[in-house]
Order: C-alpha cells, then sequence, then structure tokens
C-alpha cells in the first residue's frame, strides 16, 4: 500500500494512490565533519547502512480557510473551525492512546495546513533499503490510515 521515494536525504511517502502521505527523515546519527553531510549521506545510502530509526511527518489538519483570496462569511469559518475540531480530537485521542511524543508545524509545502511529526525509533537498526524501512515503518502508516487520520 505504501511507496517510498528517496529525495536527497529524506524520502517522500506515498499511498496506493500515489499521492504524497507524508516523509520519513532517517536518524543518520552525528555527521562529522559536517561540511561533508551530502556525501557521506549519499555513501550512507549506497552501502545499505543500517539506521536506528528516524522522524515520520504526516499531514494534520488543513484548515481550508487561509489558502483562498476570497471572502468568507462567519457561517462558513464556523463550519470549517468544527471539522479542524473535530480532526484535532481524533489526533489527540490517537496521540494520548498511544503515548506518542510529537511537534506540530506549518506545513512546508501548504500554508494552510498543520503537519504532525513524530520518532520512530526501530527495535532493531534496519537498513537504508526502501523495502526493509517499509517493513517497520509500514505498520505504523497502516494504523494511522485506520484510524482515518491519513
Amino acid at each position: 500500500m505504501w511507496k517510498l521515494d528517496l529525495d536527497s536525504d529524506f524520502f517522500r511517502i506515498y499511498d496506493k494512490d500515489h499521492k504524497v502521505a507524508g516523509y520519513f527523515w532517517p536518524d543518520y546519527g552525528q555527521i562529522v565533519p559536517e561540511d561533508k553531510y551530502d556525501e557521506i549521506v549519499e555513501k550512507m545510502h549506497k552501502n545499505h547502512d543500517s539506521i536506528p530509526g528516524g522522524f515520520v511527518t504526516v499531514p494534520m489538519v488543513k484548515f481550508g480557510i487561509f489558502d483562498k483570496n476570497e471572502e468568507i462569511d462567519v457561517l462558513f469559518l464556523s463550519s470549517r473551525l468544527e471539522d479542524v475540531n473535530a480532526r484535532l480530537d481524533m489526533w489527540k485521542e490517537f496521540l494520548l492512546e498511544h503515548q506518542m511524543q510529537h511537534s506540530i508545524q506549518m506545513s512546508h509545502t501548504d500554508n494552510d495546513m498543520l503537519s504532525l511529526t513524530f520518532p520512530m525509533k526501530f527495535k532493531q537498526n534496519t537498513a537504508l533499503e526502501k523495502d526493509k524501512l517499509l517493513s517497520v515503518i509500514g505498520p505504523t502508516l497502516d494504523l494511522l490510515s485506520q484510524k482515518g487520520l491519513l
């Protein structure tokens, strides 16, 4: 159901419809020297080095009010905010149930959306190979999808 596509030092996560569902940022450890970061990360991918985990970023909530240059009325605004609040309640329940550490930020691709980032610590180090990474990331993505969060 999921597909990973390497883009520089992170992976885009695609769903079954080939739409971007999120991003995975591998934990490469401390890269020294820092000025060789790109070269070292590229070599890590080429050698399929193992990593202990990383960070997943997924869309959290789209407001539907900030990406238009048109006027809105109070009824429309109220409706959108109710929808946003319902979505936040779903996320809050999920995050509390799973006691997930997380951070929320404005999406880097959409100023009308908030994204949620959470760490993933693998049970064992996993090679920087798409299939192997999907085998450890996939169950979490499946759970988010089943809960209607992706």
